[in-house]
């Protein structure tokens, strides 16, 4: 993407991790990262005005309040296990006046929701590390009403996604031996379509559709910023921390070209592929 001007960022409501003052900007910005993927989930979601919305890891929430603003005699809870991004998730509501918004720490895979409660379930990138999908999946469906419908953004094969391959590729010494399988569910756990019909079907879903979203993920405007942004990211720190010194630095080298590879200018954008998918709960 180098040779070619980057997307615009699209304006939102949101403010970014940055604009938060000092001690607020640990975090991740997911937010920025993939908001040319949120455009598609709420599309997709359709959130109707008396909805009762359940959002599967929510992090700091965008999601959550979009969802709430259109459901505007409804409701929308957020769930997710990161306490300090329901932390900030909780002061976004409070600072928008989002009377129709909660949130809740909580694992979904096991946690008892109200049962047949929420009209709407979705889910931006939030459900693809669960130890069990089918019984994770039919614990969330519970909580659906019969003929409910979920709405997840999750990513398609790591070969498909440049951000994953790309930036590990940089913060990994080179070997001629291949890096070994996960050794548990991962990001692109839920890509092969057949698998996950299979995992939806098992926990009492039907209707269930995939649509391929082709958007770039955003690090930042530059490729400073990209490089601070990118290793706040736990899996690349955890890489460079198995490295001893000099090896990391000549990581964090060949990070730096990479990003400054992909900096259209406009910002710092990499190729990915994911998939909107939806269902109904039986």
């Amino acid at each position: 993407m180098s040779d070619q001007q980057g997307p615009q960022t699209p304006p939102s409501s949101e403010p970014t991790a940055a604009e938060h003052g000092t001690g607020r900007t640990e975090l991740f910005d997911y937010d920025a990262e993939l908001r040319l993927h949120n455009e598609h989930l709420r599309a997709a979601a359709r959130v109707g005005s008396g909805d009762r919305v359940l959002d599967i890891g929510c992090g700091t929430g965008r999601t959550t309040r979009e969802a709430a603003r259109a459901a505007v005699t409804g409701s929308a809870l957020g769930v997710d296990v990161s306490a300090p991004m329901l932390e900030r998730a909780m002061r976004l509501s409070d600072d928008q006046g989002l009377p129709n918004v909660t949130y809740q720490q909580a694992d979904a895979q096991v946690h008892r929701f109200p049962p047949e409660h929420f009209d709407l379930c979705i889910s931006r990138f939030g459900t693809m590390f669960f130890a069990d999908p089918v019984a994770a999946f039919t614990n969330i469906g519970s909580a659906l009403r019969p003929a409910a419908r979920l709405v997840l953004l999750v990513w398609q094969n790591r070969d498909r996604n440049e951000w994953a391959s790309a930036l590990r590729r940089s913060l990994t010494p080179a070997t001629d031996t291949p890096s070994p399988p996960p050794s548990g569910p991962d990001a692109f756990s839920l890509a092969d379509q057949d698998i996950t019909e299979g995992i939806l079907t098992a926990a009492g879903f039907t209707d269930v559709t995939f649509t391929d979203v082709h958007e770039p993920v955003y690090y930042g405007p530059d490729t400073a910023t990209a490089f601070d942004s990118v290793l706040r990211l736990l899996k690349f720190q955890d890489l460079l921390a198995d490295l001893d010194a000099a090896t990391a630095e000549q990581a964090r080298t060949r990070l730096r070209a990479t990003l400054a590879a992909h900096d259209t200018g406009s910002g710092v954008y990499f190729d990915s592929r994911a998939w909107i998918i939806t269902a109904r709960r039986h």
